[in-house]
């Protein structure tokens, strides 16, 4: 290996295993990376900046991976012991800041939330803290820069996390999605992520935005990746197991609006490769719109959650402070909350019986109508980033799970375009190895 810190998940847990590499060695090249190509850590963010880690623990990374080292040593370490992660800045950590990003949160949690105790057990590495957008709340996180280009968006609201992947200084992230906030920075930064069928991966000691809405999951370069991450996550031995596209059916989403030309050309390409490798190819059934309804949730959830800042509100970015004004100026009616949770269910229901109906293992769609946008103007307004989530935010409205994994890149722009799979409740497992054949053919792209 040229350098440790380009190695994968996958690549680093076997390397650590036949102990061609210690974790300490592993840990030291990724915090030289971080070193080497982060640039100034900022709130605001620098324009010369990638700036995806709020915050890096190298002391106690390093003496992680000491420990690491002594149980590989030992024998029967589990697969992610030794293997260095970023976590998004919602996630607590007992005894390490947790700020989401924000000016108005500064707190020391005391204990762990549910997926880093799970994953410190394993053996895992922390590297540090990462950029989201202020408390998960949009699709931007302009105060990173992307790796593809600076002056681009990382996407939102797992910004830092996809930065961090694409730059090659971390093997393993975590992110959460509300809206798409794994899938739209994986889209944008190359990288592959899986958001969980809703509930799968516990959100406890996460800071929520919309606890109905929200989902955690792994996010990594490729889906293989993806999948070791995730059994620890969800604290589940369950591991892909290897199939093919050939018979399988595939549907193909009728909520397709106007794509940007690279995106439209590597989603064009994508059906391609799904018919060469094998796959019928059906269209899906039209879909009512239900954005209206994810964003009466998204603020009924999110307001409790923010009503202890109300003393210091003028100190939010202006995009998160008008979506809690917004809130405040239109409550939900009597019943109102309980009518958009059970047209949820009916819509989750309908998606269920089509796929059993149509015998379909998922459904298409390109996972962001746009390559990855002008960095600078995401956190003015709320709604900015509406187009964003135009395809994204219904599947956390009906909770099934998405791979999304790249499709190449675009002609004009030469940055990231990607495409997701969605399948029934449940079929997580299935679903990565639907996503890893697909993979195996479109590739992984890398940074020039």
């Amino acid at each position: 290996m040229s350098n440790p810190a380009d190695l994968g998940v996958v690549e680093a847990s076997d390397a650590l295993a036949r102990g061609e590499l210690s974790a300490v060695e592993l840990a030291r090249a990724c915090l030289a990376r971080i070193d080497e190509r982060d640039g100034e850590h900022s709130h605001d963010g620098d324009p010369a900046s990638i700036n995806a880690w709020v915050r890096v623990y190298e002391e106690d990374a390093l003496a992680a991976a000491a420990r690491a080292d002594e149980r590989l040593a030992a024998g029967d370490a589990p697969a992610l012991c030794g293997v260095p992660i970023g976590l998004k800045d919602i996630y607590a950590v007992a005894g390490k800041p947790l700020t989401a990003s924000s000016r108005v949160l500064d707190e020391v949690p005391g204990h762990d939330c549910d997926v880093w105790a799970r994953l410190s057990a394993e053996g895992m590495v922390l590297l540090g803290h990462v950029h989201t957008h202020e408390f998960a709340a949009g699709g931007t996180t302009d105060q990173v820069g992307n790796p593809w280009a600076l002056d681009r968006s990382a996407g939102g609201s797992s910004g830092g996390s996809g930065a961090a992947l694409a730059a090659r200084m971390t093997p393993a992230a975590t992110g959460t999605d509300t809206a798409g906030s794994l899938r739209i920075p994986s889209a944008f930064c190359g990288t592959s992520t899986i958001k969980p069928t809703r509930g799968y991966v516990s959100i406890a000691g996460i800071v929520p935005l919309a606890e109905t809405l929200d989902h955690a999951g792994p996010m990594a370069r490729s889906l293989a990746d993806c999948a070791l991450l995730l059994a620890g996550m969800a604290g589940d031995d369950g591991r892909i197991v290897p199939a093919g596209l050939d018979g399988v059916t595939l549907g193909v989403s009728s909520r397709i609006g106007e794509l940007d030309a690279d995106v439209a050309a590597g989603f064009d390409a994508t059906l391609d490769a799904c018919r060469r490798l094998g796959a019928r190819l059906v269209d899906s059934p039209p879909v009512d719109d239900t954005l209206p309804g994810w964003g009466r949730i998204l603020l009924a959830d999110m307001r409790p959650t923010h009503s202890r800042f109300d003393g210091v509100r003028h100190v939010y970015r202006p995009s998160t402070r008008e979506l809690l004004e917004r809130a405040d100026a239109h409550p939900l009616e009597p019943g109102e909350y309980e009518a958009l949770q059970g047209r949820r269910r009916e819509d989750a229901e309908r998606w269920e019986r089509w796929f059993a109906g149509e015998g379909a293992s998922a459904l298409l769609e390109p996972t962001v109508p746009d390559v990855a946008w002008p960095r600078g103007p995401g956190y003015d307004h709320s709604e900015s980033d509406i187009r964003l989530i135009e395809l994204t935010h219904h599947w956390n409205w009906t909770g099934q799970p998405v791979v999304a994994l790249p499709a190449g890149l675009g002609r004009e722009s030469g940055l990231p375009v990607s495409v997701s799979l969605i399948g029934p409740a449940g079929s997580d497992w299935e679903l990565l190895a639907l996503g890893e054949a697909l993979q195996s053919e479109l590739g992984v792209p890398a940074l020039p």
